[in-house]
């Protein structure tokens, strides 16, 4: 016994009593986290314009093992507030044809565009995007239009972009976001995702555009 403190003992001996008891209650009325939303999203985009790298880089995978998507992949990309299973689609010639069969349950779409694309590649891409934009399974959902390669030398400005493939009348309306990115700036291409998923979490839409 200390002197001077003739009950600390007693008053030690019973907090440590209870220590286990606040341990147990703190530990079982917290609970699990809630479950973060999970949306289905589909990916589109011409060959090269860098969808299967972005969406690997998005989920932590080396680069060094990145294989261009010839038919579909899913991936679960996770973020703070969401996970978004994405379907990315192939973008070559014999594939896109196809796209429209697997848009059924789409939640949203990502569009990926390579900036720095000849005339002849972006003037597909063009009539790709207005395709998706006027799908009857996609019209009404929120578009991530991602201008891709913008750390090239070739590479258009987002209001080139926006003027090339006239986004001002053939999305007026629609809930979409356009955003230049390049696979060297992860952070702005998580952010434009972020954008994405406050569009998916909207109960009364707005048509947005940027």
């Amino acid at each position: 016994m200390v002197q001077g403190f003739p009950d600390m003992p007693f008053r030690f001996s019973e907090w440590s009593r209870k220590l286990p008891t606040r341990c147990f209650r703190a530990l079982c009325c917290k609970g699990p986290p809630p479950p973060r939303p999970e949306y289905d999203l589909v990916c589109i985009g011409l060959s090269g314009a860098g969808k299967t790298s972005m969406l690997s880089k998005l989920c932590g995978e080396s680069p060094e093992n990145v294989v261009s998507t010839t038919g579909f992949s899913i991936k679960a990309v996770p973020f703070q507030n969401a996970i978004l299973n994405v379907k990315e689609l192939g973008g070559a010639d014999n594939i896109r044809k196809y796209w429209s069969r697997y848009y059924q349950g789409s939640q949203g779409v990502i569009f990926v565009l390579d900036s720095a694309a000849s005339e002849e590649e972006l003037e597909t891409s063009r009539k790709e995007l207005h395709s998706a934009l006027q799908h009857p399974q996609l019209c009404t959902l929120p578009f991530l239009i991602l201008a891709n390669h913008q750390d090239k030398p070739a590479a258009r400005s987002v209001q080139e972009i926006k003027k090339y493939f006239e986004l001002e009348p053939l999305a007026r309306g629609k809930r979409w976001i356009l955003q230049p990115c390049s696979l060297d700036d992860m952070n702005a291409i998580k952010d434009s995702f972020t954008q994405l998923i406050h569009l998916l979490e909207e109960k009364n839409p707005e048509p947005v555009r940027m």
